[in-house]
């Protein structure tokens, strides 16, 4: 890296939308120009490598019945459990079956670099491990939750190309100053979706997976809110990023999801924007609520 790359991003914060009380943390000093920067596999203590593994054993082992079967399928493929996977090798796996690659960053990057690396079918992961005090819950994206929650669905073809076209439709989103109803769409299906499967609801969002908690809340709790799919309902409803959500969104299939990148989302801003923001757990009438 050189000492231009580097002044490219220094101090420079990432925009979030949710709501939250603590602030993000990354050290973007170390990032390239385009906000990706080296994984620093040697970095990691035997500490932080034996805190991965628990992370991993927590986690698939409350997997069965809860997560889609597709995510389990996938999840193999991020290899030994043992320690902090080396990109490298999950990438040359990942290319293999979808095309798709992933790369280091500090933590949360800007929206627009965010949304070119996925149109370029690169997905950033965050470098650092969270602490042992955060071993239940982590506010913001570490290695373990990006590695284990959003990598292996990557793997699937249908999804991994939703997730190049959310890209792509966030790079036109910039432009129409709509960026933070794109956040609203990813936050509640790529981050905290649910899907109905002929064996239940299960989760397929990466911030469902990485949690144990939210994992078995969302999915087996008589007091979640769950309702099903509708794009510019999403787009018009509020988040927090610190506590489990308030509603969580029930897609059919990844089909569904892909196709609903499909439109041309100019006008459906206009009537978001046009329209009255929802707020966390709220119902309104024209809700399909599963019970």
């Amino acid at each position: 890296m050189n000492a231009a790359d580097k002044a490219v991003n220094k101090g420079v914060a990432p925009v979030t939308y949710g709501t939250g009380d603590r602030p993000p943390r990354g050290d973007y000093t170390r990032a390239r120009a385009d906000y990706t920067c080296e994984q620093g596999w040697a970095d990691y203590s035997r500490e932080e490598h034996a805190l991965y593994r628990k992370l991993y054993e927590r986690q698939a082992a409350l997997l069965s019945g809860r997560a889609c079967d597709e995510f389990i399928d996938a999840v193999r493929q991020l290899g030994s459990a043992n320690e902090i996977p080396r990109f490298e090798v999950v990438t040359e796996a990942l290319y293999r079956k979808t095309q798709w690659q992933i790369v280091a960053v500090p933590g949360l990057i800007p929206e627009e670099a965010f949304f070119a690396l996925l149109a370029a079918r690169k997905f950033p992961v965050t470098h650092w491990l969270r602490r042992p005090e955060e071993f239940d819950y982590v506010v913001e994206p570490d290695v373990f939750h990006d590695l284990f929650g959003h990598v292996p669905l990557l793997f699937n073809p249908t999804f991994a190309d939703y997730m190049q076209a959310y890209g792509a439709g966030g790079l036109k989103a910039t432009r129409l100053k709509a960026c933070e109803y794109l956040a609203r769409l990813y936050w509640h299906t790529v981050e905290f979706g649910l899907i109905h499967t002929p064996q239940g609801i299960r989760a397929y969002g990466a911030g469902i997976l990485s949690s144990p908690g939210e994992l078995q809340y969302s999915v087996g709790s008589a007091e979640a809110q769950r309702v099903r799919f509708d794009l510019e309902r999403i787009m018009r409803t509020r988040y927090r990023i610190d506590t489990f959500q308030a509603t969580y969104f029930v897609i059919d299939s990844f089909k569904q999801l892909f196709e609903a990148t499909a439109p041309d989302f100019a006008p459906i801003y206009e009537r978001v924007r046009a329209d009255k923001e929802i707020a966390a757990g709220e119902l309104v009438p024209t809700d399909s609520v599963y019970r």
